[in-house]
């Protein structure tokens, strides 16, 4: 009986080159955060990748890139991108563990500190149907766990007055860009990552 072949797991730098053009195109390019633009032309979102393949892994990995980001400059590193490619594909089992990633915060004493936001390609909000384009404003290429600083929040959402209408201008945008509209952009990030070489 022939062994079933496990498929490989993506480089890294391309993972991480598919979830920059994500932000670029889809969380800058249809404004469905106002924020992200800064941090992202500073250079100050560090794009972290963890090979973790249990959720007891990712969690290591969570909490370190916790103590880090606590730990470093903000002018320096304002925000975390950590994303998992190879756990929690599954967004059921990705949504049950957004517990344990807020259990971690208070066991850290870091709640007021730093916020988790969610990202996966199969992202569905409550109430919605699998395939409702609006699911789409958290679906980012990989699974994904955002790690916020509670202090850039505040001072973000006090520069934009309309802070509490994000939400649902994103979902009247991607109910114009449409399923079609956003397969194509989802294509596009490919092809803005598909230069991308691993090393030898």
């Amino acid at each position: 009986m022939q062994a079933r072949k496990v498929p490989q797991a993506p480089h890294p730098e391309r993972v991480i080159a598919e979830t920059r053009a994500w932000v670029e195109r889809a969380v800058i390019g249809l404004n469905l955060c106002p924020f992200a633009r800064a941090v992202q032309i500073k250079r100050q979102i560090r794009y972290a990748v963890t090979e973790a393949t249990d959720a007891e892994a990712l969690l290591e990995a969570l909490v370190a890139e916790m103590h880090a980001l606590v730990a470093a400059d903000p002018a320096r590193i304002d925000t975390t991108l950590l994303i998992h490619p190879q756990v929690l594909g599954d967004f059921a089992d990705y949504n049950d563990f957004l517990q344990v990633a807020d259990d971690a915060l208070a066991n850290l004493d870091l709640e007021g500190v730093l916020q988790v936001a969610s990202f996966h390609p199969h992202y569905r909000f409550a109430g919605t149907k699998a395939n409702d384009v609006t699911n789409a404003t958290n679906r980012s290429p990989y699974p994904t766990l955002h790690l916020l600083r509670e202090a850039s929040v505040d001072r973000a959402v006090a520069a934009f007055p309309e802070a509490s209408a994000i939400y649902e201008n994103n979902l009247v945008s991607l109910r114009v860009l449409g399923a079609e509209g956003w397969a194509a952009l989802q294509a596009q990030c490919r092809r803005d990552a598909a230069g991308y070489e691993p090393p030898g």
